[in-house]
């Protein structure tokens, strides 16, 4: 297996079977979930060059905002300070055999909120925005080597989604080094559309 940082995308998608069950969204005392607000901008540059995206500008966001849903950006804020902490985007991203697709995008943390479950917090909140609107297909795609984002996702039931061979190899080692069940028996494969059953 090829552990290379080259190596392709994994992409995730949530259950068909779990469409009508939002994950729950847990925040711990202190902090609170809002929509993106006008003026969030400078904040989120900078929580995510924290997360290890550097050079984000208002130009890069721009294409963004355009397949952004309506109270899709949602952030984790402090409730004394309204600081930023965690992020993620939903998304409108269409296929020609999936129109109505979302992807859950960007999502990123300040590391010095780290082990508070504010990753969790979002991206079940983003995912139950797209459950809400009523997307058919949601889905999203991560590197091999971010393993805290992958715990997460696995940890809500999002499943891996085999779209190439070498995906098998790259989920096991990732399994293994999350300490989690290797079932690519339960898991979706090619072609893309091919998702319904779960």
């Amino acid at each position: 297996m090829s552990d290379m940082n080259d190596a392709p995308q994994l992409q995730m998608v949530w259950p068909s079977s779990r469409l009508s069950q939002p994950p729950p969204v847990v925040l711990p005392p202190g902090y609170r979930l809002r929509p993106y607000q006008p003026g969030d901008e400078t904040r989120f540059f900078e929580v995510m060059a924290l997360a290890g995206w550097p050079g984000w500008d208002e130009e890069r966001l721009k294409p963004w905002l355009y397949r952004m849903l309506p109270q899709g950006w949602l952030m984790v804020v402090t409730e004394a300070e309204d600081l930023i902490v965690a992020t993620a985007m939903a998304t409108h991203d269409p296929t020609w055999l999936r129109p109505f697709s979302g992807e859950v995008g960007w999502v990123a943390g300040d590391p010095a909120h780290r082990g508070c479950g504010l990753g969790t917090a979002v991206v079940a909140a983003v995912t139950a925005r797209f459950i809400e609107i009523g997307y058919p297909s949601i889905h999203l795609f991560t590197e091999h080597y971010r393993l805290p984002a992958l715990a997460i996702y696995l940890r809500l039931d999002y499943r891996p989604l085999l779209y190439r061979p070498e995906m098998v190899d790259l989920w096991q080692a990732v399994c293994a080094k999350l300490q989690r069940p290797f079932t690519p028996d339960l898991w979706p494969t090619l072609p893309f559309s091919d998702w319904t059953n779960l």
